[in-house]
């Protein structure tokens, strides 16, 4: 296994619609491994392969111990109850947005070895697929959400850090990362 590199914001594999996966070999198997390993070595909860460069339709996520690898996932069934709820990506480091997502979904894929499951996650388990999903989709969370902020950690006179959101727009943290920076700390 190995660590993959994580593509940020302005990397145009970001916004491609990703390919589905014809057939599963050891490149997937190993690409799913990759994943997993990048996604923990990162502190996620889930990761898609356009945020490793990889346009194909798969992602992996954990939640609550239990681990996912799904391939070719299409969301079959949502529920009609929305829920709101604060949510970070990997390739949009220091951004936090408010996303309203289904609070129940079907999903139907394949697993690392091809064979056919359905998942029907809840709660933040629905909220993690629905993002990796987005991702496959490329919809970042700043499509979805009006409400975005930095995430800025401060250290106080005490030495104590908190971290502290500040309001921003979206062309702004697209300026930011076009730029290849972000806000400095204040």
């Amino acid at each position: 296994m190995a660590v993959r590199k994580i593509i940020t914001l302005g990397n145009p594999i970001l916004r491609q619609k990703a390919q589905p996966v014809s057939k599963i070999t050891k490149a997937e198997q190993q690409l799913i491994d990759d994943m997993f390993e990048t996604m923990e070595e990162n502190e996620g909860v889930g990761l898609a392969a356009p945020q490793v460069a990889v346009p194909k339709r798969i992602f992996v996520a954990k939640w609550e111990g239990e681990t996912y690898a799904l391939v070719n996932p299409v969301i079959e069934w949502r529920s009609d109850d929305l829920v709101s709820g604060m949510e970070g990506c990997l390739s949009i480091p220091r951004v936090q947005a408010e996303v309203n997502r289904h609070l129940k979904i079907r999903v139907k894929a394949l697993d690392r070895n091809g064979n056919k499951v359905i998942i029907e996650p809840e709660g933040w388990l629905a909220r993690i697929f629905q993002h990796e999903i987005d991702h496959l989709d490329g919809i970042l969370i700043i499509d979805r959400s009006d409400d975005l902020y930095w995430v800025v950690t401060e250290v106080d006179e005490d030495g104590k850090e908190r971290t502290r959101l500040i309001p921003t727009t979206k062309s702004a943290i697209i300026a930011a990362f076009q730029k290849r920076k972000t806000p400095v700390r204040r």
